[in-house]
């Protein structure tokens, strides 16, 4: 599957985010705001991707700590079919594979 991705398609990048930032939320408590320093990806983008983790059957709840909606964090509670193993061991890879790309237009 990795020989073909230093050319991955827009779709391929999509679920290799999705299981980038899954890897992220299992290893450390992250809020949208510490991925965002940590990934550079935009609000939004991060948004989109934990929204649609159910779409490849990884399962993540919000928990709240505070007042305000943004005092908390994000837990994987299931990865579902998705190994997590798999990913933790091909992690590098999956990075560099969706950070390929991502500085068109600004100094990396």
């Amino acid at each position: 599957m990795f020989s073909e991705l230093s050319e991955a398609s827009k779709s391929q990048k999509a679920f290799l985010r999705k299981l980038y930032l899954a890897h992220l939320l299992d290893e450390e408590q992250h809020n949208l705001l510490s991925l965002q320093k940590l990934t550079g990806m935009p609000r939004r983008t991060l948004q989109d991707a934990i929204s649609a983790f159910s779409d490849i059957g990884i399962q993540v709840d919000f928990i709240q700590h505070g007042q305000r909606h943004n005092e908390g964090f994000y837990r994987i509670s299931t990865w579902g079919p998705i190994s997590s193993a798999w990913v933790s061991s091909h992690f590098q890879l999956i990075q560099s594979v969706i950070e390929e790309g991502e500085c068109q237009g600004v100094a990396c």
